[in-house]
This record gives C-alpha cells, structure tokens and sequence, in this order.
C-alpha cells in the first residue's frame, strides 16, 4: 500500500510507482472519483471519451445486465412520455 502526506498547504506528492503504474506526468490532471461506498478513485485525466469505458463498475456500481439500444429507445421514450404528460398537467384542468 502506498501513502502521501498532505503539507500545509493541502497538497501530496504521489507516490512514484503509483504515477509510473497510471502514466502521470508533470502538468497532468489527475480526476478523483467518489465510488457509492464514499471511497474515492484517482485516474489520470486524458480527455477520451474512451476512459469512460467501465468506470460504473470501477465505481463500484453493479451493472445488472446489458440493454439494447431498442430498450434504452423504448425506456427514454417511456420517460419523455412521462414527463411530457406531467407537464401538460400543469397547464390543463380536468374538468
């Protein structure tokens, strides 16, 4: 297990295996990522869309099961739907 030190001015100096392991160099961001358990995450910031790959699940988030892209149609559907009726609900009476 690796630790950092926080100095007076809140700042740490990451251990040198850990940004050789996750390839972080000087002037990189580093992103923190709270997991549902209030843990938190570092990864270092590389602007891809790619790096969102499994981050639920690193997260610490249970995917269920995959969906198709005929359900996550039908399921936003269901919820514009929903949110169109209420919405119209606050502006016509039922007499």
């Amino acid at each position: 297990m690796s630790q950092a030190k926080v100095s007076s001015r809140g700042q740490i100096t990451i251990p040198a295996e850990i940004r050789h392991e996750l390839q972080i160099k000087p002037s990189d961001t580093i992103n923190f990522l709270r997991t549902v358990h209030g843990d938190y995450l570092i990864q270092r910031h590389t602007g891809s869309i790619m790096d969102l790959k499994g981050i639920l699940k690193r997260m610490g988030y249970v995917v269920e099961r995959t969906v198709t892209l005929e359900e996550m149609d039908e399921g936003i559907a269901e919820h514009v739907s929903e949110m169109d009726r209420r919405t119209l609900s606050d502006y016509v009476k039922n007499d």
